[in-house]
């Protein structure tokens, strides 16, 4: 059975950008996504999926039988926005103060229900079934972990796992597609470093916090230039630093925050011993006392080579030879954890708004993208899953 999904997703173009911007219009944070779950759900209900509400807290489940055995395949789309007060104009901006979609997770929550909308017609050719993970809470992380410990790698268990994201540093018309780690893992730290008060004009009866705390500041950077592989990648940046309230007063102590990214165990393995070795230690030369605290947000996600090479020539028949790459980023993501131990792919796919004055990235207030990615997404997305589920001889 050939099936033209370039056309089909045309045809839908209309009904994806309506309702992206609905979602845009409407954003809502990390485990509040209660109105766009309730449209997920009702969309996914009338076209007479199985579905399943409150999954995680707020995300939701739908699940396509196909009328003959096969595989399960799981679409994952994550549905929450960020903190972030749009500086876009678009006329269909947020309407919420503070929040907006300046990710395109909107873009993905769009697409995934058209797959179940261009492939529920086809019910009866289908060998196996589709089960779409509808996701909260992506941005903090948390989201993943959350359904999974509510039992949404069960009943039925996936065969295969694939997802998506708009790209917006991508051309139109371009994937991101490479084979192992492509985005990275990622850990938050904080730092307290304690010294000893007193009169910035008498530092000598002081030990003081903040010359300590800049020299570990100073020494991660040598983490990565001397005690790493050159061939290998991590990324230690320190993103606070918290000391004092008065110009004259030198600290009690200081604090540090910031993130690591990494793609391999080892890598994180070694670069947290020598964070904590170098804090303890520069504190220590320096008669402070210093606590570094690590804090897992996610792990690396990893595409699987099998699935990649069974996809690459399916891809290509829609975007054409030479415009899939193998795109890589320190950017972290949580639907690692719905490929831990099913083996998938999650592309990249070209949204670069080229009508933008500047390129704004991922989670600027002016973030934007083409929205002629979302058919071209959902091209993509629908012949990944038919790949699975629609056998060509059948």
């Amino acid at each position: 059975m050939t099936i033209d999904y370039v056309e089909q997703a045309l045809n839908l173009r209309e009904k994806l950008i309506a309702r992206r911007r609905d979602f845009h219009r409407h954003p809502e944070l990390a485990f509040e996504e209660t109105r766009t779950a309730s449209i997920v759900a009702s969309t996914l209900s009338e076209l007479g999926l199985e579905v399943q509400t409150g999954i995680g807290k707020t995300g939701v489940v739908g699940i396509l039988e196909g009328d003959q055995p096969g595989p399960t395949v799981l679409v994952r789309a994550d549905m929450d926005a960020l903190p972030i007060r749009e500086e876009t104009g678009a006329a269909y901006a947020s309407e919420t103060p503070g929040k907006m979609h300046a990710c395109g997770h909107d873009g993905h929550t769009s697409i995934a229900l058209g797959v179940a909308e261009l492939l529920t017609p086809l019910r009866d050719k289908i060998h196996g079934r589709v089960k779409f993970v509808f996701q909260p809470a992506e941005e903090i992380g948390k989201g993943a972990n959350a359904m999974v410990a509510d039992g949404v790698m069960n009943d039925p268990a996936p065969d295969v796992s694939v997802g998506l994201h708009l790209w917006n540093s991508l051309p139109i018309g371009s994937v991101g597609m490479a084979e192992g780690p492509i985005m990275a893992g990622a850990l938050t730290f904080n730092i307290t470093v304690r010294g000893k008060g007193g009169h910035a004009a008498s530092p000598h009866f002081t030990i003081d916090p903040v010359v300590c705390a800049a020299q570990i500041v100073t020494a991660f950077q040598s983490i990565v230039s001397r005690n790493m592989d050159p061939f290998e990648s991590a990324v230690i940046s320190v993103t606070q630093i918290n000391a004092g309230e008065a110009y004259n007063v030198i600290p009690q102590f200081a604090e540090l925050k910031g993130t690591v990214r990494y793609f391999r165990k080892d890598v994180y393995e070694l670069v947290t011993r020598r964070m904590k070795q170098i804090t303890e230690h520069i504190a220590a030369a320096i008669e402070c006392a210093a606590e570094i605290e690590f804090s897992p947000m996610t792990q690396p996600v990893v595409n699987n080579g099998h699935v990649r090479e069974r996809l690459l020539p399916v891809f290509e028949n829609i975007v054409g030879q030479g415009k899939i790459d193998s795109i890589r980023t320190m950017g972290a993501e949580d639907v690692g954890v719905f490929m831990n131990d099913v083996p998938g792919v999650y592309f990249f796919v070209g949204a670069k708004d080229q009508t933008a004055d500047h390129y704004y990235p991922h989670h600027h207030p002016r973030f934007t993208i083409d929205e002629e990615s979302l058919p071209l997404g959902l091209a993509l997305l629908a012949s990944a899953v038919a790949e699975y589920v629609l056998p060509q001889a059948d």
